[in-house]
């Protein structure tokens, strides 16, 4: 239990929002945490009939209310722009020193949406950062933190217990943890994670409008590169546009970066430069393989992929 008894470990758990990231972390704590007790709600009344008919969590209730009455670990695994409306409907429900902790993957914007919400409850927001292109309570499987990171923002003045408790936690689910500053955290996964899922939304979309004109050929003969870029625009696009609202400032700035270094490109293949594109590429390899060595992708031909697209 958390609080004066033992800080150290949850016992039972809520999670509101039964998609991907909510009933991998459910279906994990089955796995890994047996002894835990999950609760769950989502605002989809078929999501929350599916979540109970998979066994996502050990209960599924109709209310955020009913889900999070007695528990001591709340994970909010909703879309960042409904943050705000999902923390409300906990208000005055919670029990006292419960732990209100999300799964999103803007920061800044997400402490202060919580903190709103839920003036003096304890607020300490997360990130896994792990997932798929699919989305719903069908989607989520328990594996789908191991090996991977958690970056953990504690506002100031949280406390080093519950915080400590919440590492152990997805640490148990198998994740690497990371304690970062939430504006850090937001400028690196701009970075990493935003900006190429707008790259990825761009390509896709100006092959589509090209469809007319490839008379179908794009889509026919999707090799590689662009068959990888179709997967990251599958992702949900609520999630996305939100993640894009919340975290403009350091979207757009990776994004002017990002602008300059094509327009270099653009110019070194106008003026024939191949020895600028020579060592870009060679750079950008170099990172690749520092990826592979961290554990983080698959240095099997075609990332690993079984011969029907697995």
């Amino acid at each position: 239990m958390v609080g004066r008894e033992d800080p150290g470990s949850f016992d039972r758990i809520a999670i509101i929002g039964l998609g991907l990231l909510g009933g991998s972390i459910g279906l994990a704590v089955q796995d890994c945490l047996p002894d835990v007790r999950t609760t769950g709600y989502d605002a989809d009344p078929a999501s929350r009939q599916r979540a109970a008919e998979r066994g996502l969590v050990g209960q599924v209730f109709d209310s955020a209310a009913e889900a999070v009455q007695d528990a001591q670990l709340v994970i909010l695994c909703v879309p960042v722009g409904a943050m705000g409306a999902a923390a409300a409907e906990l208000a005055g429900a919670l029990a006292p020193g419960a732990v209100v902790s999300d799964v999103g993957s803007s920061k800044e914007s997400v402490a202060k949406a919580l903190a709103e919400a839920l003036p003096g409850v304890s607020i300490i927001p997360a990130h896994p950062v792990a997932g798929t292109e699919r989305s719903g309570p069908d989607a989520g499987f328990a594996s789908l933190f191991k090996q991977r990171w958690c970056i953990i923002t504690p506002p100031d003045g949280a406390d080093p217990a519950q915080v400590e408790a919440l590492s152990d936690f997805w640490e148990a689910l198998g994740a690497k943890v990371e304690i970062m500053d939430a504006k850090h955290h937001d400028m690196v996964l701009a970075v990493t994670s935003h900006l190429p899922h707008l790259i990825a939304y761009t390509i896709v979309g100006t092959a589509s409008d090209l469809e007319g004109v490839t008379e179908g050929e794009v889509i026919k003969y999707s090799a590689g590169g662009f068959r990888d870029f179709t997967r990251i625009a599958a992702s949900d696009p609520t999630m996305w546009r939100d993640v894009f609202l919340t975290n403009k400032d350091a979207v757009l700035e990776m994004l002017q970066r990002f602008t300059e270094d094509l327009t270099a490109l653009q110019r070194a293949i106008r003026i024939g430069d191949g020895e600028q594109l020579f060592e870009h590429f060679e750079r950008t390899r170099a990172i690749r393989r520092s990826i592979i060595e961290l554990g983080q992708d698959d240095d099997r031909p075609d990332f690993g992929r079984s011969d029907h697209g697995g």
